[in-house]
């Protein structure tokens, strides 16, 4: 019975189940409900809220606020285990699969992004049924806003199906009756339903991005994503025209001058960009920003002690060591669910073996102490003999004990009244312009047009003070090196390598731990194997690589 449950549960997110159209038909007054929600403007307001927060519950660990999509500590990370970047040594159990090259279909977080994904487009699909039949607006534009804002998240999800599991089911309305007998949309097809969805998206969201509500879509937002679906189909020229009308728009511009809350203190222009409460436009003037989720704690509409433990996962374990305490200067209480790979982090300034230089130029403020943190002092004052001096880094603090490493500090953050919390709390930059123009140096080289490919990427060099690089240097393997040194962390790292067909050649080239392993098939993840044992009256094939 347990097993039957689990399985319905399982295709229940499936199919975006809403219940029969007969079966306890309620005239319901005192509960929310399509029926009574979808009323007006004000109704589609709530249901846009929950799309806003059923998007960031992708970032949830262990279930808090209601936010049950993944019940494992830091699942976003299993988007960066087994790529170039990160080792993920002796972690929580959750991720080990991920890094090894070991998950099964039964995997949890193989389940739990197909179930989130799919929780978000039958929220979506209810609010596009609900508007189509909907008559009662406050504004003549507000049922496509609404749509747009809709089918925005709808091929937000479809974006992180088809990049991890390759063809899925496609849905495009509420199913009211049980099924039993989905196939697999082809992945070229669902990528057209996506771009679609984008297109409408970029016609009808708000265009002004001072005229609307922190972390609220602007058709800039569509355009970005559009673009990088327009990578993924193999649409080069689409992919750098989308790319321009954010970049063109006069909306935006990359942040080259020291700005918010501790523009006064010591740091520089790229460590702005992550300190607490710059990531909004309204509030800190930051206008790299294109979309930012909204994390911030004990708002309405923000986030909870299990939302995005990223800090967590890429934080050293600093405070198993003599000498030092809890600080949030130093990020608050850090897990190391990975640590970054010497090959692009180098090892200058700490006693780890190896004369690695890294992937920064000298000037690079990117690779600033600021932004990479290498040196680490001492910071218990009951430790006098310690106190004060600087810590070292070794290979065993890096790689074995994962105390002590080169720590990338746009996750930093701690609260004074509750240093071990789990949660950031910190709003996230899922957007930002800056990725806009590697976008479209993406969209060039795919053009086989190297010299307009690098003059995108100097833009963003140019900002960080590294040096101008010229045609004869912009390959893919510097795009996607360049992608590190700007947006570490960030970006969803096995994506970018996806979309490129870089993943195993950047494997083998870089994770010593898994290059002898890494097969073609690994660029998807398996289909999760509740979803095929409750599919009994139709073939629903498993993934290459991972049985039947």
């Amino acid at each position: 019975m347990k097993t039957f449950i689990k399985i319905s549960l399982a295709f229940i997110t499936l199919i975006s189940l809403n219940g029969c159209k007969d079966f306890l038909e309620e005239d319901l007054k005192t509960e929310l409900a399509p029926t009574n929600t979808f009323t007006g403007t004000y109704g589609f307001e709530v249901g846009s809220a929950g799309l806003y927060a059923l998007t960031r519950s992708e970032y949830n660990t262990y279930g808090e606020g209601g936010a049950y999509i993944h019940n494992g500590a830091c699942p976003y990370e299993a988007l960066q285990a087994a790529t170039d970047i990160v080792d993920v040594i002796n972690s929580d159990a959750s991720l080990m699969p991920f890094a090894n090259l070991t998950l099964t279909p039964s995997q949890q977080f193989v389940t739990t992004y197909w179930n989130w994904a799919y929780h978000l487009i039958s929220s979506a699909n209810e609010i596009l049924v609900y508007a189509d039949q909907n008559t009662n607006w406050d504004a003549p534009t507000d049922k496509a806003r609404f749509q747009a804002e809709a089918r925005f998240f709808r091929a937000y999800a479809y974006r992180t199906l088809v990049y991890l599991y390759g063809d899925v089911p496609y849905v495009e309305t509420i199913l009211y009756d049980f099924q039993l007998n989905f196939t697999r949309t082809p992945k070229a097809e669902v990528l057209e339903h996506i771009v679609a969805d984008l297109q409408f998206a970029a016609e009808h969201l708000p265009e002004n991005p001072d005229q609307v509500k922190d972390g609220k879509l602007t058709k800039w937002a569509a355009y970005h994503l559009l673009s990088e679906m327009y990578l993924l189909q193999g649409e080069y020229q689409l992919a750098e025209q989308a790319a321009l009308a954010v970049i063109n728009s006069g909306r935006y511009e990359l942040m080259k001058n020291r700005f918010g809350a501790k523009q006064n203190t010591a740091g520089d222009v790229f460590s702005d960009l992550f300190i607490e409460n710059n990531q909004n436009r309204q509030s800190s003037g930051n206008r790299e920003s294109i979309w930012v989720l909204q994390f911030e704690f004990n708002t309405i509409g923000g986030g909870t002690n299990s939302d995005d433990w990223t800090r967590r996962a890429w934080n050293p374990k600093y405070q198993d060591v003599l000498g030092f305490v809890l600080a949030d200067t130093l990020g608050g209480r850090g897990l190391a669910q990975i640590v970054p790979m010497k090959w692009w982090v180098g090892t200058q300034g700490t006693n780890a073996t190896g004369n690695v230089a890294g992937i920064f130029d000298a000037t690079d403020i990117r690779n600033s102490n600021y932004n990479i943190k290498r040196n680490w002092y001492y910071n218990n004052v009951n430790e006098a003999s310690l106190y004060g001096k600087k810590a070292t880094i070794t290979e065993q603090t890096w790689f074995t004990t994962k105390s002590l490493f080169p720590a990338v500090t746009k996750f930093f953050y701690g609260r004074a009244e509750n240093l071990s919390l789990t949660g950031s709390y910190k709003d996230r930059m899922k957007f930002r312009l800056a990725e806009t123009y590697l976008l479209l140096a993406e969209a060039y080289l795919g053009q086989n047009n190297p010299a307009k490919a690098a003059e995108a990427v100097n833009v963003i060099r140019a900002r960080a003070g590294a040096s101008l690089i010229d045609a004869g240097a912009m390959t893919m393997d510097f795009l996607l090196d360049e992608r590190i040194r700007e947006l570490v962390g960030e970006e969803s790292r096995r994506f970018t390598l996806v979309r490129t067909k870089k993943l195993v050649d950047r494997v083998r080239m870089y994770n010593n731990a898994i290059k002898g392993k890494i097969q073609d098939y690994h660029a998807l993840w398996p289909i999760p194997q509740v979803i095929i044992d409750a599919n009994r009256d139709a073939e629903f094939p498993q993934n290459p690589g991972y049985g039947q």
